[in-house]
């Protein structure tokens, strides 16, 4: 069964993503297709990429590196919820990417993502950055407003609809995922 991590993108005390990555993760493991984990990025404490050798070369010196590359070794594709600061994503995903390469190859990635024109600059720019990283990244995606699917900028309040995206961002994840298996065995 592959698994796919729903990676919560924000470190941002009172953040917004901490609602919408469980949400996903509410609606994901109700379909039974496939292993979904909800993996925050707050968690691992990354410092500012503090790695001497680039990551290409996966010669990695530090414990917080290494539990992360675990950790990321170890899905076969991932569904990104990122908010949008300044027309792009946070530093603090972005500084989670940067830290690895090789453990994101051959995998599929979907996105999630929300602010006040929906997140979706924010995905234009990790849609570049994941195709350095030899990331299939699917076309559905999930761009949920400030204005109309939470209430006072705040509290999460999705319109109906956005769980059907949900889930077509799910189906495209695990498809990809799946018809990247080969390439990741090799």
């Amino acid at each position: 069964m592959a698994k796919i991590a729903i990676i919560l993108g924000s470190t941002r005390p009172g953040r917004n993503g901490e609602a919408v990555a469980n949400w996903v993760l509410d609606i994901a493991k109700q379909r039974g297709d496939a292993e979904y984990e909800l993996v925050d990025i707050a968690d691992y404490n990354l410092p500012h990429l503090d790695e001497a050798i680039p990551p290409s070369l996966g010669q990695y010196a530090h414990a917080h590196t290494l539990a992360w590359a675990e950790k990321i070794r170890s899905f076969d594709g991932f569904v990104f919820v990122t908010p949008e600061y300044n027309h792009s994503t946070s530093g603090a995903l972005k500084n989670a990417i940067d830290f690895l390469y090789a453990e994101w190859n051959n995998k599929a990635a979907g996105f999630v993502s929300y602010g006040s024109a929906g997140g979706t600059r924010a995905v234009e720019h990790l849609r570049l950055v994941m195709g350095e990283l030899q990331v299939a990244d699917v076309r559905a995606q999930v761009a949920l407003s400030l204005h109309t699917d939470f209430k006072n900028y705040s509290e999460f309040t999705p319109g109906p609809h956005q769980a059907e995206i949900v889930g077509t961002v799910l189906d495209q994840v695990l498809s990809w995922s799946t018809a990247l298996a080969t390439l990741r065995a090799a």
